[in-house]
Protein backbone atom coordinates (compact mmCIF):
# COMPACT_ATOMS: atom_id res chain seq x y z
CA UNK A 1 0.00 0.00 0.00
CA UNK A 2 1.34 3.44 -0.90
CA UNK A 3 2.39 5.56 2.07
CA UNK A 4 0.64 8.92 2.46
CA UNK A 5 2.57 12.00 1.38
CA UNK A 6 3.36 13.88 4.59
CA UNK A 7 5.07 16.82 2.90
CA UNK A 8 3.55 20.12 3.92
CA UNK A 9 3.14 23.45 2.17
CA UNK A 10 5.99 24.74 4.35
CA UNK A 11 8.19 21.86 3.18
CA UNK A 12 7.51 22.74 -0.46
CA UNK A 13 8.25 26.44 0.08
CA UNK A 14 11.46 25.60 1.90
CA UNK A 15 12.60 23.21 -0.82
CA UNK A 16 11.84 25.80 -3.52
CA UNK A 17 13.89 28.40 -1.66
CA UNK A 18 16.72 25.89 -1.24
CA UNK A 19 16.72 25.10 -4.97
CA UNK A 20 16.94 28.76 -5.95
CA UNK A 21 19.59 29.64 -3.36
CA UNK A 22 21.83 26.72 -4.27
CA UNK A 23 21.53 27.34 -8.00
CA UNK A 24 22.53 30.98 -7.62
CA UNK A 25 25.26 30.17 -5.09
CA UNK A 26 27.06 27.49 -7.08
CA UNK A 27 26.38 28.63 -10.65
CA UNK A 28 26.72 32.38 -10.25
CA UNK A 29 24.46 35.24 -11.32
CA UNK A 30 21.37 34.02 -13.18
CA UNK A 31 18.21 35.65 -14.48
CA UNK A 32 14.73 34.83 -13.22
CA UNK A 33 13.89 33.41 -16.64
CA UNK A 34 16.86 31.01 -16.52
CA UNK A 35 16.14 29.90 -12.96
CA UNK A 36 12.97 28.06 -14.01
CA UNK A 37 14.60 25.51 -16.34
CA UNK A 38 17.62 25.24 -14.02
CA UNK A 39 15.56 24.36 -10.94
CA UNK A 40 12.50 22.73 -12.53
CA UNK A 41 10.20 25.27 -10.84
CA UNK A 42 7.35 27.13 -12.51
CA UNK A 43 7.67 30.82 -13.36
CA UNK A 44 5.13 31.60 -10.63
CA UNK A 45 7.13 29.71 -8.02
CA UNK A 46 10.34 31.42 -9.12
CA UNK A 47 8.68 34.82 -8.86
CA UNK A 48 7.39 34.11 -5.35
CA UNK A 49 10.68 32.68 -4.09
CA UNK A 50 12.83 35.44 -5.57
CA UNK A 51 10.52 38.11 -4.12
CA UNK A 52 10.76 36.51 -0.66
CA UNK A 53 14.52 36.06 -0.73
CA UNK A 54 15.13 39.57 -2.04
CA UNK A 55 12.87 41.07 0.64
CA UNK A 56 14.92 39.20 3.27
CA UNK A 57 18.15 40.59 1.84
CA UNK A 58 19.45 37.21 0.67
CA UNK A 59 19.41 38.10 -3.04
CA UNK A 60 20.51 41.21 -4.90
CA UNK A 61 20.75 42.45 -8.47
CA UNK A 62 23.99 41.60 -10.27
CA UNK A 63 23.65 43.61 -13.46
CA UNK A 64 21.71 43.31 -16.71
CA UNK A 65 22.30 41.17 -19.80
CA UNK A 66 20.82 41.60 -23.24
CA UNK A 67 18.48 38.85 -24.41
CA UNK A 68 17.87 37.65 -27.96
CA UNK A 69 15.21 39.95 -29.33
CA UNK A 70 13.57 40.61 -25.97
CA UNK A 71 13.89 42.93 -23.03
CA UNK A 72 17.19 42.96 -21.09
CA UNK A 73 17.23 40.51 -18.20
CA UNK A 74 18.31 41.34 -14.67
CA UNK A 75 20.75 38.91 -13.10
CA UNK A 76 20.44 37.81 -9.48
CA UNK A 77 23.08 36.65 -7.03
CA UNK A 78 23.36 35.74 -3.36
CA UNK A 79 24.12 38.74 -1.15
CA UNK A 80 27.54 38.18 0.35
CA UNK A 81 26.96 40.04 3.63
CA UNK A 82 23.55 38.51 4.37
CA UNK A 83 25.15 35.97 6.70
CA UNK A 84 28.51 35.01 8.17
CA UNK A 85 30.22 31.74 9.03
CA UNK A 86 33.12 30.60 11.18
CA UNK A 87 35.30 27.61 10.34
CA UNK A 88 37.73 26.01 12.81
CA UNK A 89 40.55 23.57 12.03
CA UNK A 90 41.93 21.70 15.05
CA UNK A 91 45.32 20.82 13.59
CA UNK A 92 48.44 19.07 14.79
CA UNK A 93 50.28 22.16 16.01
CA UNK A 94 47.69 24.94 16.00
CA UNK A 95 44.04 25.85 15.97
CA UNK A 96 43.01 27.97 12.99
CA UNK A 97 39.80 30.03 13.15
CA UNK A 98 38.48 31.93 10.13
CA UNK A 99 35.47 34.19 9.65
CA UNK A 100 33.80 34.24 6.23
CA UNK A 101 30.95 36.06 4.56
CA UNK A 102 28.21 34.07 2.86
CA UNK A 103 30.20 33.57 -0.36
CA UNK A 104 33.24 32.31 1.58
CA UNK A 105 35.43 35.39 1.31
CA UNK A 106 37.75 35.46 4.31
CA UNK A 107 37.17 38.44 6.60
CA UNK A 108 39.46 37.60 9.52
CA UNK A 109 41.56 34.77 10.91
CA UNK A 110 43.25 33.76 14.12
CA UNK A 111 46.00 31.14 14.44
CA UNK A 112 46.62 29.92 17.96
CA UNK A 113 49.54 27.62 18.76
CA UNK A 114 49.11 24.57 20.95
CA UNK A 115 51.24 25.43 23.96
CA UNK A 116 50.86 22.22 25.97
CA UNK A 117 51.90 18.68 25.18
CA UNK A 118 49.23 16.64 23.46
CA UNK A 119 45.64 17.54 22.76
CA UNK A 120 44.54 18.70 26.19
CA UNK A 121 40.78 19.09 25.79
CA UNK A 122 40.41 22.18 27.97
CA UNK A 123 43.31 23.82 26.15
CA UNK A 124 41.77 23.13 22.73
CA UNK A 125 38.35 24.39 23.82
CA UNK A 126 39.96 27.54 25.22
CA UNK A 127 41.85 28.20 21.98
CA UNK A 128 38.66 27.83 19.92
CA UNK A 129 36.83 30.23 22.25
CA UNK A 130 39.66 32.76 22.04
CA UNK A 131 39.86 32.43 18.25
CA UNK A 132 36.13 33.02 17.81
CA UNK A 133 36.31 36.08 20.05
CA UNK A 134 39.34 37.39 18.14
CA UNK A 135 37.82 37.23 14.65
CA UNK A 136 34.56 38.80 15.83
CA UNK A 137 36.49 41.55 17.61
CA UNK A 138 38.72 42.21 14.57
CA UNK A 139 35.77 42.71 12.22
CA UNK A 140 33.34 44.25 14.69
CA UNK A 141 30.73 41.76 13.51
CA UNK A 142 27.73 41.33 15.77
CA UNK A 143 27.60 37.66 16.84
CA UNK A 144 23.90 37.59 15.92
CA UNK A 145 24.98 37.77 12.28
CA UNK A 146 26.55 34.32 12.45
CA UNK A 147 24.78 31.40 10.81
CA UNK A 148 26.89 28.96 12.80
CA UNK A 149 30.35 27.61 13.60
CA UNK A 150 31.87 24.51 12.04
CA UNK A 151 34.77 22.64 13.65
CA UNK A 152 36.99 20.06 11.93
CA UNK A 153 38.69 17.60 14.33
CA UNK A 154 40.75 14.39 14.15
CA UNK A 155 38.95 11.17 14.99
CA UNK A 156 35.49 9.65 14.92
CA UNK A 157 32.58 12.02 15.55
CA UNK A 158 29.55 10.36 17.15
CA UNK A 159 26.32 12.35 17.02
CA UNK A 160 23.97 9.58 18.14
CA UNK A 161 23.53 10.82 21.72
CA UNK A 162 21.54 13.71 23.22
CA UNK A 163 24.65 15.67 24.23
CA UNK A 164 25.60 16.40 20.62
CA UNK A 165 28.89 15.59 18.93
CA UNK A 166 31.22 13.33 20.90
CA UNK A 167 34.76 12.80 19.59
CA UNK A 168 36.66 9.52 19.78
CA UNK A 169 40.22 10.51 18.87
CA UNK A 170 42.36 7.52 19.68
CA UNK A 171 45.52 9.00 18.13
CA UNK A 172 45.22 12.19 20.19
CA UNK A 173 44.11 10.61 23.46
CA UNK A 174 40.45 11.69 23.28
CA UNK A 175 38.07 9.04 24.59
CA UNK A 176 34.40 10.03 24.14
CA UNK A 177 35.06 13.77 24.54
CA UNK A 178 31.72 15.68 24.52
CA UNK A 179 33.25 18.44 22.42
CA UNK A 180 30.01 20.08 21.28
CA UNK A 181 28.73 20.45 24.85
CA UNK A 182 32.11 21.75 26.05
CA UNK A 183 32.26 24.32 23.26
CA UNK A 184 28.70 25.43 23.81
CA UNK A 185 29.46 26.03 27.48
CA UNK A 186 32.74 27.84 26.73
CA UNK A 187 31.13 30.10 24.11
CA UNK A 188 28.14 31.09 26.25
CA UNK A 189 29.63 34.49 26.98
CA UNK A 190 30.73 35.09 23.38
CA UNK A 191 27.64 34.09 21.40
CA UNK A 192 23.89 34.60 21.74
CA UNK A 193 21.62 31.55 22.20
CA UNK A 194 20.73 29.68 19.03
CA UNK A 195 24.05 29.95 17.19
CA UNK A 196 24.53 26.40 15.95
CA UNK A 197 27.72 24.35 16.35
CA UNK A 198 28.75 21.65 13.89
CA UNK A 199 31.59 19.24 14.71
CA UNK A 200 32.93 16.98 11.96
CA UNK A 201 35.93 14.83 11.11
CA UNK A 202 38.63 17.04 9.53
CA UNK A 203 39.07 14.82 6.46
CA UNK A 204 35.36 15.14 5.76
CA UNK A 205 35.43 18.93 6.03
CA UNK A 206 38.39 18.95 3.64
CA UNK A 207 36.44 16.69 1.30
CA UNK A 208 33.35 18.86 1.35
CA UNK A 209 35.40 21.97 0.61
CA UNK A 210 37.08 20.34 -2.39
CA UNK A 211 33.75 18.97 -3.66
CA UNK A 212 32.02 22.34 -3.38
CA UNK A 213 34.74 24.74 -4.43
CA UNK A 214 37.87 22.85 -5.53
CA UNK A 215 39.12 19.93 -7.56
CA UNK A 216 36.15 17.69 -6.75
CA UNK A 217 33.51 19.79 -8.49
CA UNK A 218 31.57 17.76 -11.01
CA UNK A 219 32.77 14.38 -9.72
CA UNK A 220 30.29 11.78 -8.50
CA UNK A 221 32.80 9.28 -7.09
CA UNK A 222 35.90 10.72 -5.47
CA UNK A 223 38.40 10.32 -2.65
CA UNK A 224 39.92 13.34 -0.92
CA UNK A 225 43.02 12.56 1.15
CA UNK A 226 44.08 14.56 4.17
CA UNK A 227 47.86 14.12 4.48
CA UNK A 228 49.14 15.86 7.58
CA UNK A 229 50.78 14.50 10.70
CA UNK A 230 48.67 11.42 9.99
CA UNK A 231 46.57 10.46 6.97
CA UNK A 232 42.83 10.18 6.48
CA UNK A 233 40.38 10.11 3.61
CA UNK A 234 36.94 11.38 2.69
CA UNK A 235 34.94 9.03 0.45
CA UNK A 236 32.37 10.45 -1.97
CA UNK A 237 30.00 7.99 -3.66
CA UNK A 238 27.22 9.04 -6.05
CA UNK A 239 27.86 12.64 -5.06
CA UNK A 240 27.34 11.97 -1.33
CA UNK A 241 30.00 12.03 1.37
CA UNK A 242 30.22 8.75 3.23
CA UNK A 243 29.38 8.79 6.92
CA UNK A 244 26.49 8.79 9.36
CA UNK A 245 25.91 9.42 13.05
CA UNK A 246 29.29 7.75 13.75
CA UNK A 247 31.22 9.98 11.41
CA UNK A 248 34.87 9.19 10.84
CA UNK A 249 35.08 9.48 7.07
CA UNK A 250 37.21 6.46 6.17
CA UNK A 251 39.85 5.67 8.81
CA UNK A 252 42.10 4.82 5.92
CA UNK A 253 45.27 5.75 7.79
CA UNK A 254 44.65 2.84 10.13
CA UNK A 255 44.42 0.14 7.52
CA UNK A 256 47.24 -2.38 7.86
CA UNK A 257 50.05 -2.24 5.29
CA UNK A 258 52.62 -4.33 7.16
CA UNK A 259 51.85 -7.27 9.44
CA UNK A 260 53.80 -6.82 12.70
CA UNK A 261 55.07 -3.56 11.28
CA UNK A 262 55.92 -0.20 12.85
CA UNK A 263 53.84 0.82 15.83
CA UNK A 264 51.29 3.47 14.85
CA UNK A 265 50.39 6.31 17.19
CA UNK A 266 46.96 4.66 17.52
CA UNK A 267 48.74 1.76 19.21
CA UNK A 268 48.32 -0.87 16.49
CA UNK A 269 51.22 -2.28 14.46
CA UNK A 270 51.64 -1.76 10.73
CA UNK A 271 49.14 1.03 9.99
CA UNK A 272 49.55 3.07 6.82
CA UNK A 273 49.85 6.17 9.02
CA UNK A 274 52.94 4.65 10.68
CA UNK A 275 54.70 4.85 7.29
CA UNK A 276 53.05 7.63 5.30
CA UNK A 277 52.09 10.30 7.86
CA UNK A 278 54.39 13.28 8.34
CA UNK A 279 55.09 12.30 11.94
CA UNK A 280 56.26 8.87 10.79
CA UNK A 281 58.14 10.39 7.86
CA UNK A 282 60.24 12.53 10.20
CA UNK A 283 60.74 9.61 12.62
CA UNK A 284 62.00 7.34 9.83
CA UNK A 285 64.44 10.04 8.67
CA UNK A 286 65.78 10.40 12.22
CA UNK A 287 66.20 6.63 12.48
CA UNK A 288 68.16 6.69 9.23
CA UNK A 289 70.63 9.17 10.74
CA UNK A 290 69.20 12.65 10.23
CA UNK A 291 70.43 15.15 12.82
CA UNK A 292 67.45 17.36 13.63
CA UNK A 293 67.33 19.85 16.51
CA UNK A 294 65.38 18.74 19.56
CA UNK A 295 61.94 20.28 19.66
CA UNK A 296 61.84 21.17 15.97
CA UNK A 297 58.26 21.57 14.75
CA UNK A 298 56.97 18.90 12.42
CA UNK A 299 56.35 21.24 9.49
CA UNK A 300 59.90 22.61 9.76
CA UNK A 301 61.29 19.07 9.90
CA UNK A 302 59.41 18.08 6.74
CA UNK A 303 60.67 21.22 5.02
CA UNK A 304 64.23 20.29 6.01
CA UNK A 305 63.75 16.78 4.62
CA UNK A 306 62.51 18.14 1.31
CA UNK A 307 65.40 20.61 1.11
CA UNK A 308 67.88 17.79 1.70
CA UNK A 309 66.29 15.46 -0.84
CA UNK A 310 65.66 18.11 -3.50
CA UNK A 311 68.03 21.04 -2.88
CA UNK A 312 67.32 22.57 -6.28
CA UNK A 313 63.54 22.10 -6.26
CA UNK A 314 61.01 19.53 -7.51
CA UNK A 315 62.41 19.39 -11.05
CA UNK A 316 65.99 18.58 -10.04
CA UNK A 317 67.46 15.71 -12.12
CA UNK A 318 67.88 12.40 -10.33
CA UNK A 319 71.68 12.61 -10.64
CA UNK A 320 71.92 16.11 -9.11
CA UNK A 321 73.54 16.47 -5.67
CA UNK A 322 71.17 15.51 -2.87
CA UNK A 323 70.99 13.66 0.42
CA UNK A 324 70.42 10.05 -0.69
CA UNK A 325 68.99 9.05 2.70
CA UNK A 326 66.39 11.84 2.59
CA UNK A 327 65.56 10.96 -1.02
CA UNK A 328 65.12 7.29 -0.07
CA UNK A 329 62.75 8.18 2.79
CA UNK A 330 60.61 10.28 0.43
CA UNK A 331 60.64 7.56 -2.23
CA UNK A 332 59.49 4.98 0.33
CA UNK A 333 56.75 7.35 1.51
CA UNK A 334 55.53 7.77 -2.07
CA UNK A 335 55.33 3.98 -2.46
CA UNK A 336 53.43 3.48 0.79
CA UNK A 337 51.05 6.30 -0.08
CA UNK A 338 50.51 4.90 -3.57
CA UNK A 339 49.88 1.42 -2.16
CA UNK A 340 47.38 2.89 0.27
CA UNK A 341 45.62 4.71 -2.57
CA UNK A 342 45.43 1.45 -4.51
CA UNK A 343 43.26 0.02 -1.72
CA UNK A 344 40.88 2.96 -2.08
CA UNK A 345 40.86 2.54 -5.86
CA UNK A 346 40.03 -1.16 -5.61
CA UNK A 347 37.38 -0.65 -2.94
CA UNK A 348 35.56 2.46 -4.19
CA UNK A 349 36.41 2.84 -7.89
CA UNK A 350 36.72 6.64 -7.70
CA UNK A 351 37.01 8.73 -10.82
CA UNK A 352 39.13 11.29 -8.98
CA UNK A 353 41.56 11.30 -6.05
CA UNK A 354 42.73 14.60 -4.55
CA UNK A 355 45.62 14.83 -2.09
CA UNK A 356 45.42 17.72 0.37
CA UNK A 357 46.53 18.61 3.87
CA UNK A 358 49.62 20.63 4.74
CA UNK A 359 52.06 17.73 4.21
CA UNK A 360 50.34 16.58 1.02
CA UNK A 361 50.59 20.05 -0.49
CA UNK A 362 54.20 20.49 0.67
CA UNK A 363 55.38 17.10 -0.61
CA UNK A 364 53.08 16.79 -3.62
CA UNK A 365 55.28 18.55 -6.17
CA UNK A 366 58.10 16.13 -5.31
CA UNK A 367 56.34 12.79 -4.93
CA UNK A 368 52.98 12.97 -6.74
CA UNK A 369 54.24 11.44 -9.98
CA UNK A 370 55.74 8.52 -8.04
CA UNK A 371 52.55 8.15 -5.98
CA UNK A 372 50.53 7.87 -9.19
CA UNK A 373 52.86 5.21 -10.58
CA UNK A 374 52.74 3.11 -7.42
CA UNK A 375 48.96 3.46 -7.06
CA UNK A 376 48.52 2.22 -10.62
CA UNK A 377 50.96 -0.65 -10.12
CA UNK A 378 49.27 -1.92 -6.95
CA UNK A 379 45.64 -1.42 -8.06
CA UNK A 380 43.51 -3.54 -10.34
CA UNK A 381 43.93 -2.43 -13.93
CA UNK A 382 40.33 -1.51 -14.76
CA UNK A 383 39.64 0.89 -11.84
CA UNK A 384 43.20 2.25 -12.07
CA UNK A 385 42.61 3.27 -15.69
CA UNK A 386 39.54 5.25 -14.64
CA UNK A 387 41.03 7.37 -11.86
CA UNK A 388 43.01 10.61 -11.92
CA UNK A 389 45.24 11.57 -8.97
CA UNK A 390 45.91 15.27 -8.38
CA UNK A 391 46.69 17.71 -5.59
CA UNK A 392 43.83 19.51 -3.87
CA UNK A 393 43.18 23.02 -5.13
CA UNK A 394 42.18 24.90 -1.99
CA UNK A 395 45.53 25.09 -0.22
CA UNK A 396 46.23 24.86 3.51
CA UNK A 397 42.92 26.51 4.51
CA UNK A 398 40.77 23.76 3.00
CA UNK A 399 39.80 22.17 6.33
CA UNK A 400 38.73 25.55 7.72
CA UNK A 401 36.75 26.37 4.58
CA UNK A 402 35.12 22.95 4.72
CA UNK A 403 34.23 23.42 8.39
CA UNK A 404 32.51 26.70 7.52
CA UNK A 405 30.42 24.93 4.87
CA UNK A 406 28.75 22.85 7.61
CA UNK A 407 26.56 25.73 8.88
CA UNK A 408 26.19 26.93 5.28
CA UNK A 409 24.78 23.55 4.20
CA UNK A 410 22.38 23.70 7.15
CA UNK A 411 21.33 27.21 6.11
CA UNK A 412 20.59 25.99 2.59
CA UNK A 413 18.66 22.97 3.92
CA UNK A 414 16.47 25.40 5.89
CA UNK A 415 15.69 27.31 2.72
CA UNK A 416 17.69 30.32 3.86
CA UNK A 417 15.98 30.54 7.25
CA UNK A 418 18.11 30.93 10.34
CA UNK A 419 17.90 28.40 13.15
CA UNK A 420 15.41 29.33 15.90
CA UNK A 421 16.98 31.71 18.41
CA UNK A 422 15.99 29.48 21.32
CA UNK A 423 17.52 26.45 19.66
CA UNK A 424 14.15 24.67 19.72
CA UNK A 425 12.95 23.18 16.45
CA UNK A 426 9.76 24.82 15.11
CA UNK A 427 6.45 23.00 15.46
CA UNK A 428 5.89 21.15 12.17
CA UNK A 429 3.23 22.71 9.99
CA UNK A 430 0.12 20.66 9.43
CA UNK A 431 -0.42 19.12 6.02
CA UNK A 432 -1.75 21.71 3.58
CA UNK A 433 -5.14 20.09 3.11
CA UNK A 434 -5.78 19.98 6.88
CA UNK A 435 -4.83 23.61 7.36
CA UNK A 436 -7.19 24.62 4.54
CA UNK A 437 -10.10 22.66 6.03
CA UNK A 438 -9.56 24.19 9.48
CA UNK A 439 -9.27 27.67 8.03
CA UNK A 440 -12.62 27.31 6.21
CA UNK A 441 -14.27 25.86 9.35
CA UNK A 442 -13.16 28.88 11.37
CA UNK A 443 -14.85 31.39 9.09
Amino acid sequence: MAMPNRRTVRDLRRDNRTAVLQRLYFDGPTSRQALGPATGLSSGSISNVVTELAAEGLLEDAGVVESDGGRPRTLLRVTRDSGHLIGVDVGETRVRVELFDLVMSELARAELTLTVDGYDVDHIVGLIRDGVAAVLRETGLAPERLLGIGVGVPGIVDRSGPEGAVVHGQTIGWDAVPLEALLRSALTGELPPGIRLFVENGAKTLGQAEMWFGGGRGAQDAVIVLFGSGVGACIVSDGQIYGGAHSSAAEWGHTTVQVRGRRCRCGAPGCLEAYAGAEALVARWREAGAALPDGIEEEAAVAALVAAAYPEGPDVPAEAPHDPVARTVLDETAEYLGAGLSDLINLYNPERILVGGWAGLQLGPYILESVRAHATAYALRHPAERVTIELGRLGPDAVTVGAATLPLADFFARGGHRAPADGVAPVPEQPGWRASVEERAAR
